[in-house]
């Protein structure tokens, strides 16, 4: 399949073109961890300049998918148990400090962005027919988690929590795909958490923020040593693309 790109576009739209195509690849597998990610071979894929392929792929290393190193480029990055360890109890201590500031001080507009969010959230399918994650439904899902949070008034804070979600992205997609966890009522999670944001109980709502952030991790750490691995590659549990053809 071709993909080269319209040469008519501006460098900023060919940049989002191909940084699209590059994530969502990412996140269902087609680009296994640790796999290097070849300039050239990019350009030609996708009929683009190299100044247009290093913006995409620095925009994916910022967000976490990938790494970059000095004099070697850029890979797709490992997953670990550390760094699924790491990621996860941050994520819990950021996302909670923000989650109490936007319930404290988080105003009619703050409330009124909630609702909003969670009534599209609610109604866009998790998944596609062939049982792999909604792009739309990570969208949405983003701009929930994202909208409980605005209220905190600490736009530093907001960048920290957003990017180390995004970090947790590929995790979450692993966790969907590698776990037997699919009865999972998300739908009544998210609900709690609005409700209870609305409510202005921070307590209760950052208990269950946690249950929610740690549910995924949990299961994807017990699932990599059930099988004998210390990190999830292509050598430990089959990539999401071979268990969906199970």
């Amino acid at each position: 399949m071709s993909y080269a790109l319209d040469v008519a576009t501006t460098p900023a739209t060919r940049t989002e073109q191909v940084y699209e195509v590059l994530r969502a690849e990412l996140l269902n597998g087609d680009l296994q961890p640790s796999q290097k990610l070849k300039m050239v071979e990019l350009t030609e894929r996708f009929g683009v300049s190299q100044s247009v392929i290093r913006e995409a792929l620095t925009r994916l290393t910022e967000q976490g998918l990938l790494v970059a190193t000095p004099q070697r480029g850029f890979r797709v990055r490992d997953l670990s148990i550390q760094d699924i360890t790491e990621l996860t109890e941050t994520r819990i201590q950021i996302e909670s400090l923000a989650l109490r500031l936007a319930v404290e001080r988080g105003d009619l507009q703050w409330e009124t962005g909630i609702l909003a969010a969670h009534h599209r959230l609610e109604r866009t399918p998790v998944t596609r027919e062939d049982g792999t994650v909604s792009e739309d439904w990570s969208v949405q899902h983003r701009d929930y988690h994202q909208a409980l949070l605005t209220g905190c008034g600490n736009r530093r804070l907001e960048s920290v929590a957003t990017s180390l979600r995004d970090s947790a992205e590929l995790y979450r997609r692993w966790y969907w795909v590698l776990t037997d966890d699919h009865q999972r009522d998300l739908a009544r999670e998210h609900r709690e958490l609005k409700e209870l944001a609305l409510a202005r109980d921070a307590d209760r709502a950052i208990e269950v923020l946690t249950e929610h952030i740690d549910r995924a991790p949990s299961l994807l750490i017990a699932y990599a040593r059930e099988h004998g691995v210390d990190d999830l590659t292509p050598k430990g549990p089959p990539t999401p693309q071979d268990q969906l053809g199970r």
